[in-house]
């Protein structure tokens, strides 16, 4: 199984190197669509508008219609964007796993351990189990930035994104007020533990996929189908799918475990080390880089001083919206940035 994309899942000052696989698959049969009279493939063409001329994909922007205005984006402007270079899931909170709306729940996928050592990985699995809790975190996939939920699944740890409050839409529907009887309710609780039972998925199928799996076997039987090769008025191929490596790195979690503790109990300990911290903090935003050595992934806990997120790197206050540095030779793409070694 090929990972989809790799990096870490961080807390506190705690990283577990980490790659990403996709955790469902569709058994839907998958259709094509074909012309009725010789059974050609139908195909779709990305066709111009303005000048009517077919568009090979390197010609093709993104763009934004307000209504009246339409915005043109490029891929080196989209590029740009900080969250298309992020490969990390970023814990922000422990909650409750009551507190999770099922209906926010989206897509699903899998987390494997990289490195030499899985302790780090094993460690925050059993606690979230012990604990009872979920992890809002924050990640970066196919350059969009995604909320979603780090929980337990058997011996592994599930990523499952969760749709942002602003998707769910408003309704100005419901329930008339409607009066319920002592009676009907203690019918309906009877009716409720006679469906009662322990959840077994791999008692249900798919009758619809099973009838129609049946009907194409029942078709092919017959001889009532046509050659693929025919099909197609000429040969087309498409390449796809990318690869990505990670690797663990070799670090003190009991240290890191106690710096995150530390941190947490130092940072309510009093109003001035607290208005102090905030001091610091805006002159790092001022004068520094927006991940010094001195951070939460510092060198001295589980980034090293010449890692891929160093003090250079990606975007310092003097080149992220300069008019003379937003593609030049030592930002995004120079050899000391977000790749080095």
């Amino acid at each position: 199984m090929r990972a989809i994309w790799s990096g870490e899942i961080t807390f506190g000052l705690v990283n577990v190197p980490v790659k990403l696989y996709g955790a469902t698959r569709s058994h839907d049969l998958s259709f094509h669509q074909v012309h009725d009279e010789d059974q050609g493939r139908i195909r779709y063409q990305r066709t111009c508008e303005v000048c009517g001329r077919e568009i090979d994909y390197e010609h093709i922007d993104k763009a934004y219609d307000d209504g009246d205005k339409t915005v043109v984006l490029t891929d080196e402007e989209l590029e740009d964007l900080p969250a298309e270079d992020n490969d990390e899931i970023d814990v922000v909170q422990f909650v409750p796993d009551e507190q999770v709306d099922p209906i926010l729940l989206g897509t699903s996928y899998f987390l494997e351990p990289v490195g030499r050592s899985s302790k780090a990985y094993v460690l925050l699995r059993r606690t979230l189990e012990d604990t009872e809790r979920t992890a809002i975190v924050t990640f970066t996939l196919r350059t969009k930035t995604r909320l979603g939920v780090l929980r337990v699944h058997g011996d592994l740890l599930a990523l499952q994104t969760l749709r942002w409050p602003t998707d769910l839409k408003d309704v100005d529907f419901g329930p008339s007020k409607t009066t319920i009887s002592a009676k009907e309710l203690t019918m309906s609780a009877s009716l409720v533990e006679q469906f009662s039972g322990d959840f077994d998925p791999e008692q249900f199928t798919d009758e619809y996929q099973v009838q129609l799996r049946e009907l194409v076997e029942a078709k092919l039987d017959e001889g009532d189908s046509a050659d693929t090769d025919a099909t197609f008025g000429k040969d087309g191929s498409a390449d796809e799918g990318d690869d990505g490596d990670g690797g663990g790195k070799v670090i003190s979690l009991m240290d890191a475990l106690e710096r995150s503790v530390q941190k947490r109990r130092g940072s309510g300990s009093s109003s001035a080390e607290t208005k102090a911290a905030q001091t610091t903090k805006g002159a790092e935003k001022t004068d520094g880089p927006k991940k010094s050595g001195s951070s939460k992934k510092s060198g001295s806990a589980t980034k090293t001083g010449s890692s891929k997120k160093s003090g250079s790197t990606k975007k310092s206050s003097s080149s992220k919206k300069s008019g003379s540095s937003k593609k030049s030779s030592s930002s995004k793409k120079s050899g000391s940035s977000k790749k080095s070694a």
